[in-house]
């Protein structure tokens, strides 16, 4: 397990609560608009041991609340262990995933090492593999959405690009999940794609953020799939 990033305070990575993010290197995606390409490719990534962050969590437990553990793809090689110990300094544990290792989540899950996930959903059944730029296995994918959507705390989210993601492929996108989970989503958020200059495909750096305005429209779409909708710009 290699922890490439480290945020000491967070107000947005883990809704509700004053927390921490952690970062692990690795994704088995390739998602051309990654907005953090140095945790797949491995360049200019600082490394943080697991001692560091565990020091850092045991002084820090008057003021933080939780630990939001993403990527990456942490469950590519999140430690078990290392979030029993997470657990035993009495943090919250949020999980960032995109859903294709529903086993190991659910072993994390029934082990009550954690509280909150939060799984990205790249597009439409038909168009997900282009959009990840490698095979998708959506039997896995799906597996992991009815997994999430039994649990009290969890949201599904997109990254919004306006050439991919218009009123029609949302609804598609949204359609598909409430079929494969039985019943409308908890909570969805709608994410805008930030040009912060480092992309896996650099296509992408000439590509305009997503205003706010877009993911408004879009919200009174996701709205018929939802409880509840959010955007983060």
């Amino acid at each position: 397990m290699k922890i490439n990033g480290f945020h000491k305070l967070t107000l947005v990575d883990y809704p509700g609560k004053l927390a921490c993010s952690l970062f692990l290197f690795g994704c088995n995606f390739k998602c051309g608009f990654c907005h953090n390409p140095e945790l797949v490719t491995g360049v200019s990534a600082e490394e943080f041991t697991e001692k560091e962050i565990l020091d850092f969590l045991a002084e820090r437990k008057k003021y933080l609340d939780g630990v939001c553990i993403t990527g990456g793809e942490p469950l590519l090689s999140l430690d078990k262990e290392f979030l029993k110990k997470i657990k035993d300094l009495g943090y919250s544990i949020k999980i960032d995933t995109n859903g294709t290792f529903p086993e190991k989540l659910k072993e994390l899950i029934f082990g009550g090492l954690v509280d909150f996930v939060s799984m990205d959903i790249k597009s439409s059944r038909e168009k997900y593999s282009e959009i990840i730029s490698v095979n998708a296995d959506l039997g896995k994918i799906e597996e992991s959405m009815k997994l999430i959507s039994n649990l009290e705390n969890y949201e599904f989210r997109t990254t919004i690009l306006e050439e991919i993601h218009n009123a029609e492929e949302i609804k598609k996108m949204l359609e598909w999940v409430c079929e494969i989970i039985g019943k409308k989503i908890k909570t969805f958020v709608l994410q805008g794609f930030k040009n912060n200059g480092k992309f896996i495909d650099m296509e992408f750096k000439n590509k305009k953020d997503t205003t706010r305005e877009y993911l408004e429209e879009l919200k009174k779409y996701a709205e018929a799939f939802a409880e509840k909708v959010e955007i983060r710009v």
